[in-house]
This record gives structure tokens, sequence and C-alpha cells, in this order.
């Protein structure tokens, strides 16, 4: 039995909570194997963006103004599919990564690690 529940385009937007500065914030993962690639923000209108470009978009915090990601490296993130958790807090998307995400050029933007850690004993 699946617990995922399916939920039409406008109860999904509706459902979603946004922080003080209207942002919510975006896992990013490989629809082909789960990796988890990048965290953004989005806002309204970053998140009307990606339904219609059908990109990835995010607002960018830091120079206040919206991009999709790929825009100036060609590694653009092709949406597949959109979920929310329990809380509708935070949004997991994923997507079809077309070349590294990571500005460094690593496929992921989670690429340090914690050493000794317990599961590294």
């Amino acid at each position: 039995m699946s617990e995922i529940e399916n939920v039409g385009l406008e109860d999904f937007i509706a459902k979603l909570k946004y922080d003080e500065k209207g942002l919510i914030p975006a896992v990013i993962q490989d629809k082909a194997d789960n990796t988890v690639l990048m965290l953004g923000y989005m806002n309204r209108e970053s998140l009307k963006l990606t339904l219609e470009k059908k990109m990835v978009t995010f607002w960018s915090r830091s120079r206040q103004k919206y991009w999709t990601k790929g825009e100036t490296s060609g590694n653009f993130l092709e949406l597949v599919s959109m979920y929310t958790d329990c809380d509708a807090d935070t949004l997991l998307i994923k997507a079809t990564p077309k070349g590294p995400t990571c500005h460094t050029g690593k496929r992921s933007c989670f690429s340090w690690k914690l050493l000794h850690t317990k599961a590294d004993k």
C-alpha cells in the first residue's frame, strides 16, 4: 500500500505554508536514484514558474531575484514530480538533472561528510 496521496494542483498549492519571508525550502532529489542534489528556496511566483516551465526555479535570498537552475551553466533541473511534507512547510522536488547540480561542478551540493559518525564505525 502506497502512503503517497495524489492531490490536485489547487489543493496542493493551497496547503503550502511559507515562512515569514514568504519562502518555502525545496529539497531537490535526482529522480533516477534519489540522490539529494541541493536545497533552495521558493516563493509563490518561483513555484508558479517551475510548474509552468517544468524547470526548477528558485528565489535567490542573496541576490533577491528569481533564478532558474542552469540559466548560466546550462545544467538545468527538469521537473518530474513535487511533494510536500506532512506539515506542508517543505517541498521535495524530484528532477532530472542536465549536468552537475553544484556550482563547484559536483553532481550534488551535499558532498562534504562529517567523519567519525556512528555509521562510519
